[in-house]
C-alpha cells in the first residue's frame, strides 16, 4: 500500500459528554481498548505503513497513548489543529506538508471494513484529484446524501434540507484526496471536507466507489454500544477460529 492515511481526530466529541470531558474520542474504551487501537489493527491489517493523526481536543493524551505506531509497525505523526478550530478541510490542509500529494481520510470515530487496497486502485485507475467511497443506506443509519448510480456519483450533499429520494447512498466516511483537490481553499481558515468534495464533483474531478459492508462509528452513544457489540462478536470469533 503506497498511500499514508489521515486521520480526522480533533473534534470535541460533545455528543459523547460526560466520557469525553476528560479524554478524546479516539481514547474512549471500546472492548477493552482505546477506539483508536482498533483503528490502527485494522490499517496496518490492510498494509498501511504510515499514519497522519490531525489532533486538536487533548491531542497531546492521543500522542502519549499511541506514541510513534512502533507498536504497530507503522509510523504516526501528529498535526496538531489550529485556533480557532480549523474544521475538517483546514485541519486537514494544515496536514498536508506530513501527507503528500495524495492519500487517504477518514474520521477519527470511524471502524471501516473495506478493502483499502481496491479503493487505491480505483482512485489511481480514475486519474481524479478524489474519491469518495459509498454505501447503499436508504436511510438505515443517517439519512443518505449520496445520488450513486451505475458506478457514477451525480450528487453529494450533507443538508438535509437538499437530500432527495434519489440519494441512496451514503458517504461511507473514507476518501481518497490530492493535494491539489485542496489548493483552490485558503490556508489557516476554517472549512470542512463537504464543499472540497461537492468542487470536485461539479468540476468532473470525484470519482466513486461502492463498498459492500457497513461502517461502524462512535460519535454518539447509540453509534458507540453498536460498535462495542460489533468488536465484542468479532474478537468471540476471532478466538474461536
Amino acid at each position: 500500500m503506497s498511500l499514508p492515511v489521515a486521520i480526522l481526530a480533533g473534534g470535541l466529541a460533545t455528543r459523547l459528554r460526560p466520557v469525553t470531558e476528560t479524554i478524546p474520542k479516539s481514547l474512549v474504551e471500546v472492548a477493552g481498548r482505546p477506539f483508536a487501537e482498533h483503528q490502527l489493527d485494522w490499517l496496518r491489517s490492510q498494509g498501511i505503513d504510515r499514519v497522519v493523526f490531525s489532533v486538536a481536543y487533548r491531542g497531546e493524551m492521543i500522542r502519549e497513548a499511541l506514541g510513534d505506531g512502533s507498536r504497530w509497525n507503522l509510523s504516526i505523526d501528529y498535526v496538531f489543529d489550529g485556533q480557532p478550530l480549523l474544521g475538517t478541510g483546514g485541519a486537514l490542509k494544515r496536514a498536508l506538508p506530513a501527507l503528500g500529494d495524495a492519500f487517504f481520510v477518514l474520521y477519527g470515530d470511524s471502524l471501516l471494513t473495506c478493502d483499502l487496497a481496491a479503493v487505491e486502485k480505483a482512485f489511481v485507475t480514475s486519474g481524479r484529484m478524489g474519491l469518495m467511497t459509498v454505501f447503499r443506506n436508504d436511510d438505515r443509519w443517517d439519512r443518505s446524501n449520496v445520488q450513486f448510480e451505475d458506478g457514477r456519483l451525480f450528487r453529494y450533499d450533507k443538508d438535509k434540507a437538499h437530500q432527495t429520494s434519489e440519494m441512496r447512498h451514503i458517504d461511507y466516511g473514507l476518501g481518497v484526496l490530492t493535494a491539489r483537490a485542496l489548493a483552490p481553499f485558503p490556508a489557516d481558515r476554517p472549512f470542512d471536507l463537504a464543499p472540497v468534495y461537492q468542487q470536485l464533483l461539479a468540476a468532473g474531478e470525484l470519482a466513486a466507489v461502492e463498498v459492500p459492508d457497513r461502517f461502524y462509528e462512535i460519535g454518539s452513544p447509540e453509534g458507540l454500544e453498536e460498535t462495542r457489540a460489533f468488536l465484542a462478536a468479532k474478537a468471540g470469533t476471532d478466538l474461536t477460529s
